[in-house]
């Protein structure tokens, strides 16, 4: 029989039927390329494994004009523009989710902003941040902030207006001030929550920084992907996005390491 639905597999199990569908995307993948360079040795759009292998090399290797490695370069501009943009982004949202979601006052005050905003695409924002800012650093940091605050603080003030009143009672109860409260009774039961919401403003926040810098930067991920693929380098924007793929899987997984580190309750509550 099979298992009933949120029993804990087994991790070598979960790692092998992780594997699975990504071992069946490299073969469906190397078997298409295959055939396409059958009937044309010519085409860019599928580099064999033989490509992307030289591909990778490329951007691995130090530039003879300049001395610098094209992929940890990229990497490091966007890893940096990333942790400011998700780190304003974050602590405004826990900030503003946190009074919102335990205030009743400012919840009618700012909640309707803040759902009405996290409607709007963030990328639709792009042009009026470049107005505003310019296409500095600036721009791209606040481009992450805005894509990510707004869903984030709605998540965070149902989270905070989920906690039970009778716990935020007895912390007062016991003499708590309300700047007590929220730091030793609302923030512990809402913290594992708020990882798991930044978990999933990883991907959306990858989003604007791509968009962002292959509009202006520099170097980053983004910009390279924008500049190669003008020469259809498909050898180089594949390994590109894997490695983005790479990054934001680690970035992940850190945070799930940390919220078990902190917050093992909670993760015994999930299983």
């Amino acid at each position: 029989m099979s298992r009933i639905v949120g029993s804990p597999l087994p991790r070598s199990t979960r790692l092998l039927l992780g594997a699975v569908p990504i071992a069946i995307l490299v073969i469906v993948y190397g078997a298409l390329s295959y055939q396409r360079h059958l009937e044309n040795p010519m085409d860019r759009l599928m580099p064999t494994v033989e490509q992307l292998w030289r591909g990778l090399g490329e951007i691995t290797t130090a530039d003879r004009r300049s001395g610098e490695v094209w992929l940890w370069v990229d990497t490091r501009a966007s890893l940096v523009r990333l942790a400011k943009g998700m780190g304003a982004g974050v602590g405004l949202a826990i900030v503003l989710g946190v009074l919102t979601g335990i205030f009743s006052t400012l919840r009618a005050l700012f909640l309707p902003l803040v759902t009405a905003l996290a409607k709007v695409p963030p990328l639709a924002l792009l042009p009026i941040v470049f107005i505003f800012l310019g296409v500095d650093e600036s721009s791209k940091i606040v481009l992450i902030a805005l894509g990510i605050a707004p869903t984030l603080t709605s998540d965070i003030v149902l989270a905070a207006a989920g906690v039970p009143r009778e716990m935020v009672v007895k912390g007062y109860t016991l003499g708590a001030t309300t700047s007590e409260v929220v730091a030793k009774v609302i923030l512990p039961q809402i913290m594992p929550r708020i990882l798991d919401s930044i978990r999933l403003t990883i991907g959306p926040a990858w989003i604007f920084l791509i968009a962002a810098e292959a509009i202006s930067a520099e170097s980053g991920l983004g910009y390279r992907i924008y500049v190669v693929q003008r020469q259809l380098a498909m050898n180089i924007i594949l390994p590109y996005v894997v490695w983005i793929a790479i990054l934001g899987v680690a970035m992940d997984l850190g945070l799930q390491a940390l919220s078990r580190w902190l917050y093992p309750w909670a993760a015994t509550k999930g299983h």
